[in-house]
């Protein structure tokens, strides 16, 4: 499987940005799907997950209420809507795939490449 994530750039906060997963590679629709995150001097920490069908979803603490993941799989893409962004939202974003169930911990097995967002005060 391989993953396209778009969307990042800078914002001000209060902002929104909304990212998009393309996946591609056999039966791509199929994996449940997540979002990570990683700040400058800090562990990729974990945002954001959907399962297969979309009816399950998992967000971390510090974005539940903001932020919304979903899943378009006639087009093999999961997006993440961010709203009410903060300064210390801004990290490199990454999207992943498993196989298996969803979870919303760090074992994805198939990851993309990330991209940018910067959220200023």
């Amino acid at each position: 499987v391989q993953l396209q994530a778009c969307g990042g750039g800078l914002v001000q906060a209060g902002g929104s940005l909304k990212l998009s997963c393309a996946a591609s590679g056999r039966t791509s629709s199929a994996y449940p799907m997540g979002w990570f995150r990683q700040a400058p001097g800090k562990e990729r920490e974990f945002v954001s997950a959907i399962s297969r069908t979309g009816g399950t979803t998992y967000y971390a603490d510090s974005v539940k209420g903001r932020f919304t993941i979903s899943r378009d799989n006639a087009k093999n893409t999961v997006y993440l809507q961010m709203n009410s962004l903060e300064p210390e939202d801004t990290a490199v974003y990454y999207c992943a795939a498993k196989r298996g169930t969803v979870v919303a911990d760090n074992r994805y097995e198939y990851w993309g490449q990330g991209t940018q967002v910067t959220v200023s005060s």
